[in-house]
């Protein structure tokens, strides 16, 4: 009689690096298509060091774009797509955040750390502004306010008696990124440091999500009655969760100011939340990793587009949305994972009609 030696569950770290090993090798790939990049283009591994011009630093600004857009777009996923409250004045948040970047440290000469903290505390602020509505308006009426919120900032921001710190109608130009972190010297650098906040703002959603406090998030979305009857109090949830949205986007809009040191007064306008609203919706509203995917799909998309059809490429990228919402009508991720069974069940079906076996899952 053999005897067997019970295997306990691996915990900590290892299984961590487990269950995301998927996750950490699109990272370390994403760390290093700058320099497969540059060897492509027959450039050496040191040119993406010393920032030189060519094919990799351009693909990294391209990136650096596209990871900001991602941390908007998730953050917009969580106030709709998990907790289900529809924001026409998401661009709000993202607007504070660039502004409030670009007036410290122009005009009151903050170095980036303090900037960053008062973005983020911008961002708090921000969202108890739109949390004071929450308790009094609900559906279709808080997206109106919220747009009428939205509005007033953006009018604000153009008017002329803050020209002196907004720019008004021109934008905020002329800021000068510390030399450190400045994307025409350090564009590398930038890009490490935008792929990691993108990816550490993706765990820690994904985080949220399955806390306590997102299942509650994910009740409100679907039934907030219910929520309400088994006892809890749906407003300081969906505080929390505009809360942590807020701050998200702030610190996209302080990303995107890093990058590109000229805000303009369009931030803050509808079509930027509506472009949040896209990218969702093209990878999958609810899914968070599907809002990053739709982030890179919308940027590269829009990109290569008006490069080789210049002025028809508006048109086309409306066509592309049609097609998606009607035969991806859940996203990217969301049609995946509906179809993913299907998809097993019909490689399982053609293996065993091919070979004779059968595959068991484990």
């Amino acid at each position: 009689m053999q005897s067997t030696i019970p295997t306990t569950p691996q915990t900590g770290l290892v299984a961590w690096f487990k269950e995301n090993r998927g996750l950490l090798t699109l990272l370390i790939f994403m760390m290093l298509l700058p320099f497969l990049l540059a060897l492509l283009d027959g450039k050496s591994i040191s040119s993406v060091l010393s920032n030189e011009t060519g094919n990799s630093r351009f693909m990294q600004g391209l990136l650096i774009e596209v990871f900001v857009l991602a941390i908007f777009a998730i953050s917009y996923d969580l106030v709709l797509g998990i907790t289900g409250l529809l924001s026409f004045g998401h661009a709000m948040f993202f607007a504070v955040g660039a502004y409030t970047t670009g007036i410290m440290i122009k005009s009151f000469g903050w170095g980036i750390v303090p900037t960053l903290g008062a973005v983020l505390l911008a961002g708090v602020v921000n969202a108890l502004l739109f949390g004071l509505v929450l308790p009094r308006v609900k559906g279709i009426t808080f997206a109106l306010v919220t747009l009428g919120l939205a509005a007033v900032f953006e009018i604000i921001v153009k008017s002329t008696e803050l020209q002196k710190y907004t720019g008004a109608d021109v934008g905020l130009q002329g800021v000068v990124i510390p030399d450190w972190i400045n994307t025409s010297s350090e564009r590398f650098r930038l890009y490490l440091v935008a792929l990691f906040i993108t990816f550490f703002v993706y765990l820690l959603y994904r985080r949220f999500v399955d806390s306590p406090t997102g299942r509650v998030c994910i009740a409100i979305r679907e039934n907030e009655n219910r929520a309400l009857m088994l006892g809890y109090n749906t407003f300081y949830f969906k505080l929390v969760a505009l809360i942590v949205s807020a701050m998200t986007a702030a610190l996209a809009g302080f990303l995107h100011t890093i990058h590109q040191p000229i805000v303009s007064p369009t931030v803050a306008g509808l079509g930027y939340t509506v472009a949040a609203l896209l990218m969702i919706l093209m990878g999958g509203i609810g899914t968070l990793s599907g809002a990053m995917i739709g982030a890179a799909v919308f940027r590269l998309l829009s990109f290569y587009l008006e490069r080789w059809f210049s002025e028809s490429a508006s048109f086309l990228l409306g066509a592309v949305y049609i097609v998606l919402v009607m035969f991806i009508p859940y996203g990217i991720v969301g049609t995946w994972r509906l179809r993913k069974l299907d998809i097993q069940r019909g490689r399982e079906r053609l293996v065993r009609l091919l070979t004779g076996r059968v595959i068991r899952n484990r």
